[in-house]
């Protein structure tokens, strides 16, 4: 698990909904998008309930830089350049959903200009397809990437 220093923090611990109990802390560590923390826990609930996620755990998110995130995916990927959004699943069985999410403010901006988006919306998505990971849906071959990116609209739409 990667240290993340505590500079804008917000837990809310526990967070019950549909019969899932989940502390949920979110770490705003980017100043470029503004984060709706309320918000942004309903889309987490929603979509851990509806994969049938681990009914009991806690998850971190985490709002960072490129920067931030080169070194993270550089460190626990030994790939040396900026994503949109890390995963981590630190579970030790199905009974539980304890994982860390980083999601990169500045990819998220420079890709709202790229696909004609909004960064708001760019920041959602990758916290879907980080959850979606969590889920076990994986985006490397053809036929996987289509299902996840129909989940990850599905998902979109909802919001």
């Amino acid at each position: 698990m990667a240290p993340v220093r505590n500079t804008s923090s917000h837990k809310c611990c526990p967070v019950v909904s549909n019969g899932v109990t989940t502390g949920i802390s979110i770490k705003n560590l980017q100043k470029k998008i503004p984060i709706n923390r309320r918000k942004i826990k309903q889309v987490m609930l929603k979509i851990i309930s509806a994969e049938g996620l681990a009914k009991v755990g806690e998850v971190n998110i985490s709002f960072v830089t490129d920067f931030r995130i080169k070194k993270l995916n550089s460190r626990f990927h030994r790939r040396n350049f900026t994503t949109d959004v890390l995963a981590f699943d630190l579970s030790r069985n199905k009974k539980e959903l304890i994982a860390d999410i980083y999601i990169s403010a500045d990819t998220a901006v420079k890709n709202s200009q790229a696909f004609k988006t909004n960064p708001v919306y760019e920041l959602y998505l990758y916290l879907i397809h980080g959850l979606l990971h969590l889920a076990g849906y994986d985006d490397l071959q053809a036929k996987d990437r289509v299902i996840m990116r129909r989940k990850e609209k599905l998902y979109l739409k909802n919001i």
